[in-house]
């Protein structure tokens, strides 16, 4: 992919200043190198959201610094936790003719025989690769095809990856990056718990001996009382 170009001009506040910049769509942000002093620039937030959507981590960008151009790379971009929105911009400016490590992102592309006919599900479990090459050469990602993976256990492996000649594979080539798996069997649902039955005739609660006499009209004999004449006489 050719270089895209982001022109930004030279900032001269910092600190809570910046708060400025962005109320009027600026994004305050710093360029530095291994040979170059770090300097402190704002870009216009919609510009560099547009050319970050097309370069990512590993796009070059020719940084225009008032018509000095400066080959950069996107090191870092911090984000408002609530709003999302940019708040600041790390550039790495890099020399074109010193190769470079990059973290490149890992896309799955095609059908997988195994997917379509729902025999197993697709894991990938890798989503970057650390590569190494000059600037220029540097993939915006690596695409990985699955319409190979037919079956349970077919898998792709780093090294299998189309990677260009001018690119230095350096994850472990030996690596799974996408793989088939079984498919998990859906758990039982659980059996509803039967109501207790009740015996027919069964009491709902105990009744007192009492209210059962009472019920069936028996009533107990209460001996009259002893008069205390009758006690002296026995």
């Amino acid at each position: 992919m050719k270089a895209l170009t982001l022109i930004v001009q030279k900032r001269h506040i910092s600190g809570r200043k910046v708060s400025t910049l962005r109320k009027k769509g600026m994004v305050p942000a710093t360029v530095y190198g291994k040979t170059t002093d770090p300097a402190s620039i704002e870009v216009n937030a919609h510009e560099f959201r547009n050319v970050y959507r097309q370069t990512g981590e590993t796009g070059l960008i020719n940084l225009s610094v008032e018509n000095d151009i400066r080959p950069v790379l996107v090191k870092n971009v911090q984000l408002d936790p609530v709003s999302m929105k940019t708040i600041h911009v790390e550039f790495h400016q890099v020399n074109l003719k010193e190769k470079i490590r990059a973290h490149v992102p890992v896309v799955v592309t095609g059908e997988s025989l195994a997917i379509k006919e729902k025999t197993g599900t697709l894991l990938q479990l890798l989503d970057e690769v650390e590569v190494e090459a000059l600037p220029a050469d540097l993939p915006e990602r690596i695409e990985v095809d699955i319409s190979g993976l037919a079956n349970v256990n077919d898998h792709v492996v780093a090294k299998e990856l189309p990677v260009k000649k001018e690119v230095t594979l350096l994850t472990d080539p030996d690596i799974m990056v996408v793989k088939i798996g079984e498919l998990l069997a859906p758990e039982p649902e659980p059996e509803p718990t039967p109501a207790p039955v009740e015996e027919e005739g069964a009491p709902d609660q105990e009744v007192s001996s009492e209210k059962i006499k009472e019920e069936q009209g028996i009533e107990e004999k209460q001996e009259p009382p002893v008069k205390p004449e009758e006690s002296q006489k026995k």
